[in-house]
């Protein structure tokens, strides 16, 4: 977190006008972890520093530097202490005025935001933050932990109590049993034993600053590509932006480990840079984002609809739109679920590729989610086995990926092949697959299935609010033209292209019929809609 900019003097009397000047002296603490979302400290003379857990310093700013990070534009708690270690006089910018300045100046707005997206990287590579996970690579909800602070970006440190030699002596520290983990320890001081994503969200306050009485302009279903690029837009264009992620940010594309054809990332980018990016955007321009909150229901029978989340909450909105994308279909294998987390993964990053290095792997797909995956995971695994239900890659996967898949050494494509069978005892221990042609079932001592075949919308709660195809899409714009759907159209005008059958509600990404599966497809119709959003907004 040391990067540090320092402000001229020209800079910092354009901060004046929206800060208040603050006298402070030597070890007076300025904010602690779990305070209320902090302000900004822009050093005039003296020096503050930051600390994380417990007593490690993380920097220290000086005369023309600045304090903050990305949960000041999140409005979300502190994560650290800041403290001041030498006397003297301090600008204080409030999360509310920093964002009124970084809108009206450009160049203020550059050198905060840049500075906050590097210490938080910096945060998270150095795992300095303000919480501790204790878990197993053997355990399934600590993976599920693990994944949820690291799409959401929120920097913890982790202890794997398999290989850790400090492990026993935290387990003994905070009184807690093998049987507990994943342990989570917020703040040094709660202590959370196998809690689900939500329940350490709860813990963190993630949406603790969130106002569920405001009518929202646009209420966004789902974090993924569309989602987020809809609500930069909406924002910008300054419109009351609500998104709700049932998990955390970055949907399908989260799980990719590089994504190498979006225009304007040359050397690529993986699937979670690109969401963290999108949010920090969407929130410099003021939307809000409910993380580890599930949409139960849509009440479409009254305006401004009723967005019901799963512990009855409601959310009100002028418009809503449905971006809830989709998830890999699964196998059709009974005990599929026992080793879900535990030898079956439904994404492919740095974090599992940890679990198998040097060890075979099997790579289920034939799209190219699950070639991004085959070529990421050869660079640690001794042999990628890409099972593929067809009877080549050309028809469902990118050509550049397909002509580096050819020249691994370390890729065994196998065509005509199916998942057959799962064997272990608490962890996958042995696959079976399956040569359609040749009816051949062959068993492999192989410990890792990634799962990256085909998907399906998350779509079930809308059922009888409004059309779907009878995959399970939501149906938009001119394609509602002679289908029956559950509610008449209302309107003497048509649907709006991306509308769907009820006025105001949009659908975007791959929860829609006939969407494009790919990623600049869905950023292009999340940017697209917000024009349409505006229209319903205005009654024409």
């Amino acid at each position: 977190m040391s990067y540090a900019p320092i402000l001229t003097q020209a800079q910092i009397e354009r901060i004046r006008p929206v800060a208040k000047p603050r006298q402070v002296s030597a070890d007076e603490v300025l904010y602690r972890p779990n305070d209320d979302t902090p302000p900004v400290f822009v050093v005039l003379s003296g020096a503050i520093r930051i600390v994380a857990g417990e007593e490690r310093i993380v920097t220290t700013y000086r005369a023309g530097q600045f304090s903050g990070e990305l949960l000041i534009i999140a409005g979300r708690r502190s994560i650290y202490r800041c403290q001041v270690t030498e006397a003297g006089t301090l600008l204080e910018l409030s999360a509310v005025n920093l964002r009124v300045l970084i809108g009206k100046d450009a160049e203020l707005s550059e050198i905060f935001m840049k500075a906050f997206l590097a210490r938080r990287v910096s945060l998270q590579e150095t795992g300095q933050g303000n919480v501790m996970v204790l878990g197993s690579r053997y355990s399934a909800n600590t993976l599920a932990v693990r994944e949820f602070l690291t799409r959401d970006g929120h920097p913890f440190s982790y202890i794997d109590l398999d290989s850790d030699a400090t492990a026993q002596e935290f387990l003994d520290r905070f009184g807690v049993a093998i049987s507990d983990i994943p342990v989570v320890i917020c703040n040094s001081a709660l202590v959370l034993r196998n809690p689900s994503p939500k329940q350490v969200a709860e813990a963190l306050g993630f949406n603790s600053r969130i106002d569920d009485s405001t009518v929202r302009d646009l209420v966004v279903v789902g974090a993924g590509p569309a989602g987020l690029a809809a609500a930069v837009y909406a924002a910008s264009e300054g419109l009351d932006v609500l998104v709700i992620e049932r998990a955390a940010p970055g949907g399908q594309a989260g799980a990719s480990s590089k994504i190498e054809n979006y225009l304007g990332f040359p050397a690529g980018l993986s699937g979670n840079d690109l969401a963290s990016r999108a949010i920090a955007q969407s929130e410099k321009f003021g939307a809000r984002i409910m993380v580890a909150r599930a949409v139960e229901r849509l009440d479409c029978g009254r305006r401004p609809y009723e967005v019901v989340l799963d512990d009855g909450e409601v959310i009100f909105a002028r418009t809503v739109l449905l971006a809830t994308g989709a998830e890999y279909n699964r196998p059709a294998l009974a005990n599929i679920e026992a080793f879900t987390g535990k030898g079956v993964y439904f994404s492919a990053t740095f974090m599992e590729a940890q679990f198998c290095a040097s060890e075979d792997v099997v790579v289920i797909g034939g799209g190219n989610s699950a070639g991004q995956a085959a070529v990421f995971l050869s660079q640690s695994a001794a042999t990628v086995h890409l099972l593929v239900r067809r009877d080549g890659l050309g028809d469902t996967m990118s050509r550049y990926l397909i002509q580096r898949i050819e020249e691994n050494s370390r890729i065994r494509v196998h065509t005509s092949t199916e998942l057959n069978a799962l064997e272990g005892d608490g962890h996958l221990e042995a696959v079976a697959w399956i040569d359609k042609i040749s009816g051949m079932v062959s068993t492999h001592p192989i410990r890792h299935v990634f799962v990256m075949a085909g998907a399906s919308p998350k779509t079930g709660w809308l059922s009888g609010c409004v059309a779907l195809d009878n995959k399970g899409f939501i149906v938009t714009g001119r394609e509602l033209e002679g289908g029956a759907a559950p509610i008449p159209w209302p309107l003497r005008r048509p649907p709006y292209m991306l509308e769907t059958s009820i006025p105001g509600v949009f659908a975007v990404g791959d929860a829609r019929s006939g969407n494009v599966k790919r990623v600049a497809s869905a950023v292009g119709e999340g940017s697209i809609v917000v024009s349409l959003v505006h229209q319903a907004l205005a009654g024409s």
